[in-house]
């Protein structure tokens, strides 16, 4: 195997299998990078058995200045080999690999050779079925994924609740996500999708957040394909692999109340920032809460929090809109900052039913589409 490549550009490939590369695997090849070489192409390969991340670099992409001598392949050491290329002096590397699993690295003046491993014994990846593949534009995928992702659950009790449940059905988007004392729930109407294309899938949160990172450098729409228990997500010259959680995700859409004894309109912005505030005393306090007054009589609105060690924090919130019954809730201001964050800036609309019942908040523009609700916390 010989070939000769633009090393800033290699580079960047790199940085995108990389990702998938973990340290701390039970399986020692997976500390490796997969390198396949044709005459027309290279495919670089990385995996943690979770995540699985594919680039090809195409000879005909004049970017890449590629020269193929002789195909093969090979595993090298992911870290080792990345941090060497990265400190090369020229802009030009050549890489080959002369007899059994040696890889002779040369550029300019300075030239490495390290040891690598045999690529059969790379684990293979899963055939995935391509008559089922949708397309989703990237800025929507994107925004599915920061505005659910926040609500999966970091604990290891409930292992289901740590991926996001996303669901295709007659043309419907629906992602939900849960730590059971939040959720986040994100419709979208896909126009371009083949009817008869459904699924029901739970991706790992951790999956999600990878891909989020990785199609925020790329313009172009992505596809994504399904089989029994890995999703393929591929963009640019990038194939995503992520497994799938097995199990039923517990039933959500009777948690979300569809009546309001209290609801209030406020710009999230703003009460974002009182929040915040509130919330330099809250996070000094043994049970971090923090209290939400509402007297629709008054038309007042009032956050409020303290600590025996420091002391207190009072602010009334400007409201557009206050409707129904007085109320006092409690409540976890981290969970409230990452919804109110999720929902840019745009005006949003709690409604309340008890002081102890979960609440929501919609945007008053697509109340339909986005939801998150919360679990208020018992103070006495």
């Amino acid at each position: 195997m010989k070939f000769t490549i633009n090393r800033p550009a290699f580079i960047s490939q790199l940085n995108n299998v990389l990702r998938a590369i973990s340290s701390k695997t039970t399986i020692p090849i997976l500390t490796g990078l997969k390198m396949v070489v044709d005459k027309e192409r290279i495919i670089l390969t990385g995996s943690n058995s979770d995540i699985t991340i594919e680039s090809v670099i195409e000879a005909s992409d004049t970017d890449y200045d590629l020269t193929v001598e002789d195909p093969g392949a090979i595993v090298l050491p992911a870290r080792f080999f990345s941090e060497i290329v990265k400190k090369l002096p020229d802009k030009q590397v050549t890489i080959e690999v002369t007899s059994g699993f040696q890889a002779d690295i040369t550029s300019g003046t300075s030239k490495f050779q390290i040891n690598g491993q045999d690529a059969e014994n790379f684990p293979h990846l899963p055939e995935v079925e391509t008559n089922k593949t949708i397309t989703l534009p990237n800025d929507v995928l994107k925004e599915v994924i920061r505005q659910t992702v926040i609500a999966v659950s970091k604990q290891e009790s409930r292992p289901i609740l740590a991926g996001i449940h996303i669901t295709l059905h007659d043309g419907l988007l629906t992602a939900v996500a849960t730590d059971s004392h939040r959720l986040a729930q994100r419709k979208v109407t896909l126009n371009d999708v083949d009817n008869g294309i459904d699924f029901d899938v739970i991706i790992p949160g951790k999956s999600m957040n990878e891909l989020s990172g990785m199609i925020s450098d790329v313009d172009e729409d992505v596809q994504v394909q399904v089989t029994e228990n890995q999703i393929l997500f591929i963009f640019g010259n990038t194939h995503f692999y992520s497994r799938l959680l097995e199990g039923n995700y517990p039933e959500t859409s009777q948690l979300i109340p569809d009546t309001a004894d209290t609801t209030v309109e406020l710009d999230a912005g703003t009460f974002l920032a009182s929040i915040e505030r509130a919330s330099l005393l809250s996070h000094e306090s043994r049970n971090d809460v923090v209290k939400l007054t509402l007297k629709p009589d008054e038309n007042l609105v009032r956050i409020s929090s303290d600590s025996p060690d420091i002391g207190t924090v009072e602010e009334e919130v400007a409201t557009t809109s206050l409707d129904g019954n007085d109320l006092e809730i409690s409540f976890n201001p981290n969970y409230m900052k990452d919804a109110l964050r999720s929902f840019g800036q745009t005006t949003v609309k709690i409604a309340f039913t008890s002081a102890l019942r979960p609440f929501t908040l919609v945007p008053t523009e697509d109340g339909e589409n986005f939801v998150h609700l919360i679990t208020p916390v018992r103070t006495f």
